[in-house]
């Protein structure tokens, strides 16, 4: 019986991470994967922060105290954790699971604390794409263009940026957002190269050996 060729639905999901500074652009690329690719599953994060302004329970974020993420961090229930401008951010391990036995990608919209400690994990199933603002006064025009923040906020967000970016040599591929619809281009391409991964295509052993088969005959 002849073995089908195997499409890119036969094969092993993918973590994938964004990462960028606080503005740079890795939550509107996110958005726009989420709504172009129906494979792809968000994992939503907990967090300790505070809600925002339009923010959903559940949708954008799992919002908890203190105690309940000290809870999940103690059972061992997040994937990867960090702290992140005075507030804990992690990813909880459940969903994630059940999305990969589905075979469905998971993205992540995390630092690169979090990305560590995803890589020292499941190496093989991470692609990590670190997003560049084309320069620093681009990326504080967006941090205002925002609205999000007061003055001292963003003056936080810049500073940390610094050593944000001393972490770009650590990601598998970087991504510079001058146009935010290039830079999307880029992450698609990204993405669709390693979904055709030889290792992460699991239907291909059998189809070729099946291809050996008839060719012996």
């Amino acid at each position: 019986m002849d073995v089908p060729f195997p499409t890119d639905r036969r094969r092993r999901g993918l973590l994938v991470v964004l990462s960028s500074p606080s503005g740079a652009g890795k939550s509107t690329i996110a958005r726009l994967l989420m709504a172009e690719d129906s494979s792809i599953t968000m994992s939503i994060s907990a967090t300790t922060r505070p809600m925002r302004p339009g923010e959903v329970e559940g949708r954008d974020y799992h919002f908890v105290d203190e105690a309940e993420f000290q809870r999940l961090v103690d059972g061992d229930e997040l994937a990867e954790w960090a702290y992140v401008f005075d507030h804990r951010y992690g990813s909880p391990k459940e969903p994630i699971k059940e999305a990969l036995k589905d075979g469905h990608d998971i993205l992540f919209d995390i630092d690169w604390q979090g990305t560590q400690q995803l890589r020292e994990k499941a190496r093989a199933d991470v692609v990590s794409v670190f997003i560049l603002p084309p320069s620093a006064a681009d990326l504080e025009k967006r941090l205002h263009t925002r609205a999000q923040d007061s003055e001292q906020v963003i003056r936080g967000r810049m500073n940390r940026a610094t050593h944000e970016l001393s972490h770009w040599a650590e990601y598998d591929y970087i991504v510079v957002n001058q146009n935010v619809d290039d830079a999307f281009a880029e992450v698609q391409s990204i993405l669709k190269a390693e979904r055709l991964k030889r290792e992460r295509r699991t239907g291909l052993t059998a189809f070729v050996r099946n291809l050996q088969r008839q060719l012996e005959k």
